[in-house]
């Protein structure tokens, strides 16, 4: 029987069969649901009220009345995301060993509450990087301008969100936040990725962050930045070793400029400026300035330094 001749019949019975086994068979009915990814949307805008009110959700808010808005939103906030912890445990979960679902409902309701505690210091990370916004970027004309507009402030406040999340390892669902920034900006963060304070991202489309980056404090990236890995190395079963620190350690102070691609468990030294599209895979020392003017770039080569 070819292609052509299949029925309809004949194709659904054959999109049920495959889906039976392997590592990406369906889900029954009497699983629990998966993560929502329109709930956990709905969370992430309900954080970003919290953490710049005014700026998102109701605009009619006041002084006398934030402590309630903000009371109200957190209760809504810590049950939802109780539930879609749980999803996530549900959603990794291995059958056979079912020691994993033990209190998992009460595991989840407890690292929603401990999620919930991180907010005041998200806060004030996030508003260094409201600060790095503004003072670098000479289009800016007042802070709310960044929070309100600005790609990278958006992008941020989802890898702040998802990477406490991943802290306290909860399980597929820092992903996913990290995953709704990438659609919206453009920008590619794994939740993983450990970014100190005062950070900023000018333009940012294209930028990409991995899992086991390390950032220090007042760092500027622009757009096109790749700090990625340089190889993936595989064990006896021939298959990608996973966790394993692979991504560049960028130290405080440093510019990275559009386009450069920066790969593997390197250091950028403080300080270091980093030049439009070079390629690099060794450390930089602290203070360098790194072009792709070629005598500039062969005396450093000379240095072993690239």
């Amino acid at each position: 029987m070819t292609d052509r001749d299949l029925t309809l019949a004949d194709v659904v019975a054959l999109l049920v069969e495959s889906g039976d086994s392997g590592p990406a068979s369906h889900r029954y009915s009497e699983d629990v649901p998966m993560p929502s990814v329109e709930i956990l949307t709905s969370i992430v805008e309900d954080l970003r009220t919290v953490l710049f009110p005014g700026y998102f959700g109701t605009s009619e808010i006041t002084p006398d009345t934030m402590p309630y808005y903000i009371g109200a939103k957190l209760d809504k906030i810590e049950r939802q995301l109780a539930d879609q912890i749980n999803r996530g445990y549900c959603f990794v979960c291995d059958k056979t060993k079912t020691d994993r679902c033990t209190n998992c409902i009460e595991r989840s309701k407890e690292l929603a509450r401990q999620f919930i505690t991180k907010l005041p210091m998200i806060r004030q990370l996030l508003l260094s990087d409201v600060e790095a916004a503004y003072d670098g970027d000479p289009a800016a004309k007042t802070h709310g301008e960044t929070i309100f507009c600005y790609p990278s402030i958006r992008a941020m406040t989802n890898h702040r969100i998802a990477h406490e999340l991943y802290k306290l390892e909860v399980d597929i669902i820092p992903r996913i936040i990290g995953e709704m920034a990438h659609s919206d900006t453009g920008i590619d963060i794994h939740p993983g990725a450990t970014i100190g304070k005062s950070f900023f991202m000018d333009h940012g489309t294209g930028t990409v962050i991995g899992e086991t980056c390390v950032i220090g404090d007042n760092v500027r990236v622009y757009q096109g930045v790749t700090l990625g890995a340089k190889s993936f190395p595989k064990g006896d079963d021939e298959r990608l070793i996973k966790g394993l620190p692979r991504h560049p350690m960028v130290e405080d102070d440093v510019i990275i400029y559009a386009g450069a691609t920066i790969l593997g468990r390197i250091t950028i030294g403080r300080g270091a400026v980093i030049g439009g599209n070079v390629w690099i895979t060794r450390d930089v020392p602290a203070g360098a300035q790194i072009v792709q003017s070629r005598a500039l770039q062969q005396s450093f080569i000379d240095g072993g330094g690239i």
